[in-house]
């Protein structure tokens, strides 16, 4: 039996049907799940540098109050890079001061743009951490 115009039931009932509209609508919203993913990717290595910069501080003002006022700036680099993978020890910055029996450090590293080691986000992340010199007899 013939339809509308001259189709028969079957055409009809075919341009009615919505098979092969998901795949449309998933090609569709696929690079904005893309974008979403690799934003949310890029949040946790910001974050995740965040915790690894005030780690780094900790290491280092807890070595450079351990140390002799000589040998300070040396022990607190050590201690600040020691911990810190090759990703992030590349474009790291530690430096101690001591300021009135009170030790702080301070760290910079960058945060690296989708994978750590490739380039790096044009952001620095610092870290600062101090503690009361020890006394030494």
């Amino acid at each position: 039996m013939k339809g509308r115009r001259g189709m028969s039931g079957r055409a009809v009932e075919r341009l009615r049907s919505d098979s092969g509209q998901v795949a449309i609508e998933f090609l569709g919203m696929a690079p904005t799940i893309i974008i979403t993913l690799v934003l949310l990717w890029q949040c946790v290595l910001l974050g995740y540098t965040y915790t690894l910069a005030g780690n780094a501080a900790d290491e280092a003002v807890r070595a450079g109050t351990a140390t002799a006022p000589g040998n300070r700036s040396a022990a607190c680099r050590q201690a600040g890079l020691d911990k810190l993978s090759d990703a992030w020890r590349s474009g790291a910055e530690v430096g101690c001061n001591t300021s009135g029996g009170y030790v702080t450090a301070d760290v910079d590293l960058k945060v690296p743009v989708l994978f750590p080691g490739t380039i790096d986000f044009p952001i620095t992340v610092h870290g600062h951490a101090g503690a009361v010199e020890e006394v030494t007899n």
